[in-house]
């Protein structure tokens, strides 16, 4: 059984009340709770091998827990540097005069304060002059910029914590609909009736059991839901389009009410604006390009424990025979002669798309849960950075182009880089860049009338371009000017758009209803065999490092148990449950099983 914390306690607590609240109830058990802390004990079998396909964000973690519990760890990765989507890269036929080329990135990285297994493993990253390792290279964004099309201006929000957290006791519907009103009222103001219709819709979110939430709620988009088709446009764009948008690119109209209202309103917005289960700030990012703020660290730190790196090797196919992996089939990613490597465990690591290929019939009969992630899905989220000649004050934070075609979110990296961009990067002439996220690749553009897939790659950086002025040039407002633009860089991993076979080799999993009844556990039915990665069934239920992060430590604790291993096994951090919802929940998983709709559900 792998150890759990869930600061807030779990179900066990209140299950004195359920005979009271709902009668004798079949409740189902919590994992058990351990206490949270860090395991470095190398305690691992001796000479045991693992190999671990893929050396993203999930690979790397796997990476670490095993080789600190004292496993022989390979790790395979297709690309020659390590990081996955979460990496930097060079901008090539950039660098002048002794500096780096320009930085550039598949998108900007940011950790919200409800993560809690990724920031465990940053503190564990040393880093001269840190104490905390790689968690001290975190700044703190104070503001998020919603922003309309220009002229309007667009709606400016303090991005902190609003208050020291609280005690219990503190919240009950009737105190939660109010700060919710309140919050919505004050920074959106919406028209006073949608604002207590969506209180009261996240108030039956906040009151449903995990039976609901799994059974129902998992089904039902989020823009139905928040009924957004009888509402405002404002409505729509604020609380549909603007929040599912923001964390993550999923689609209002497409996303499981579930993943939505428990991961991005309930973790990310209502807790961490409350300060409740969080490690941090709301809104978090590095203080330099991810790679030297994090992923070379990383690596330095992997490699002094032991692990191995065989980069520029494509993983081609897993093999499997009497039951078990014998060896997998990979070959120079360039192309060349394949080969077989082998090992005790093999740890898979790779993005769901590149998965699923190397998966054989006779493995996949073998675990049938790996076919129905053949119905999982991924869309592109890919990005776009500006290199500009004079820093451009947007916002101190993220911004949100509510009305761009191309569902853009941006953000100024300078401010937060302990960096003098000038001096360390380009040719000198170049003091900020404007990093954009593309989330819609699908919907015609405002310039061509095509969709970005549509487009060439030039066609794509104009079209960007003029979204992000029609958003953010209000008058009275910094304003984005094309003479400030000295470069431009899109994920070379983007191939083809503009031709009659565009392609994207770094997706990222979305999340319609129902895609959790197809996310595999990270224990597969091969007892040598484990999975790992944003698609893996996990708490935190949404496609971020946070996910893959925990799915990782699942999958370690999954090979320490089927190894007979005495080595600590990998603290896994849950969601914040608040204590005070608690009984409201074991009244709703009555009112479910017999059939009936939440208490606070009118409809």
């Amino acid at each position: 059984m792998e150890p759990t914390t869930a600061t807030g306690g779990t179900r066990r607590q209140f299950l004195s009340r359920a005979a009271v609240l709902g009668g004798a109830l079949a409740l189902g058990t919590a994992a058990p709770a351990a206490a949270a802390g860090t395991v470095r004990t190398r305690t691992g079998k001796a000479g045991k091998q693992v190999a671990v396909l893929g050396g993203g964000v999930s690979g790397l973690t796997a990476a670490q827990e095993l080789a600190e519990r004292g496993y022989q760890v390979t790790v395979y990765e297709y690309y020659t540097a390590l990081g996955g989507k979460a990496r930097s890269m060079d901008v090539p036929g950039t660098a002048a005069g002794g500096r780096k080329p320009l930085p550039g990135e598949h998108g900007f990285r940011f950790f919200p304060g409800f993560y809690q297994n990724l920031p465990d493993t940053l503190r564990r990253i040393p880093v001269p002059g840190n104490p905390g390792g790689v968690h001290d290279n975190l700044r703190n964004p104070t503001q998020e910029l919603l922003a309309h099309t220009a002229p309007r201006p667009g709606v400016l929000l303090p991005f902190q914590i609003l208050t020291t957290p609280l005690d219990p006791g503190d919240l009950s519907p009737d105190s939660l609909r109010r700060i919710l009103s309140g919050l919505l009222d004050e920074v959106l103001h919406l028209p006073a009736d949608e604002v207590a219709y969506f209180a009261d819709r996240v108030l039956v979110h906040l009151t449903s059991c995990d039976l609901r939430r799994d059974q129902q709620w998992e089904r039902v988009p989020w823009w139905d839901f928040i009924r957004a088709d009888r509402m405002s446009h404002d409505y729509q764009r604020f609380l549909g389009v603007g929040l599912t948008r923001a964390l993550v690119a999923t689609k209002a109209e497409q996303a499981s009410t579930r993943t939505v209202a428990r991961t991005i309103v309930e973790a990310w917005l209502l807790n961490g604006l409350l300060g409740r289960g969080v490690d941090g700030q709301p809104d978090r990012v590095l203080n330099a390009p991810t790679s030297e703020a994090w992923i070379d660290p990383w690596v330095a730190h992997l490699t002094a424990l032991g692990v191995t790196f065989r980069t520029a090797t494509e993983v081609r196919e897993v093999l499997y025979g009497d039951g078990r992996i014998t060896g997998v089939r990979v070959a120079p990613a360039g192309g060349g002669a394949p080969e077989t490597v082998t090992a005790d465990y093999y740890v898979s690591a790779l993005p769901v798309e590149h998965a699923r290929p190397t998966w054989g019939p006779q493995l996949r009969a073998a675990d049938p849960g790996l076919a129905r992630c053949d119905a999982i899905r991924t869309d592109w989220m890919t990005g776009v950075q500006f290199y500009l000649r004079s820093p451009i004050p947007l916002v101190h934070g993220h911004g949100i182009a509510l009305d761009s075609p191309w569902a853009l979110t941006t953000i100024n990296q300078a401010q937060f880089w302990n960096r003098d961009f000038a001096a360390d990067y380009g040719d000198g002439t170049v003091k900020d860049c404007l990093s954009v996220c593309v989330s819609e690749w699908n919907e015609p553009g405002m310039l061509f009338g095509k969709t970005a897939k549509e487009c060439t790659r030039d066609q794509v950086r104009q079209e960007v371009w003029a979204q992000l002025q029609q958003a953010y040039n209000v008058p009275g407002q910094a304003q984005l000017e094309d003479a400030d633009v000295k470069a431009w860089f899109m994920d070379p991993a983007v191939q083809g758009i503009g031709g009659p076979d565009p392609s994207n080799r770094e997706q990222l999993l979305i999340h319609p209803a129902g895609t959790l009844y197809n996310r595999p556990s990270a224990a597969t039915a091969v007892p040598n065999f484990f999975l790992a990665g944003d698609y893996v069934r996990t708490d935190v239920d949404l496609a971020t490092m946070e996910g893959a992060n925990e799915s990782a430590r699942r999958a370690v604790n999954a090979l320490l148990d089927a190894d007979g291993s005495a080595a600590g096994r990998c603290p896994v951090h849950l969601l914040y449950r608040a204590p005070e919802l608690e009984p409201l929940k074991l009244v709703d998983e009555a009112r479910y099983r017999l059939g009936l709709p939440n208490t606070f559900d009118l409809g």
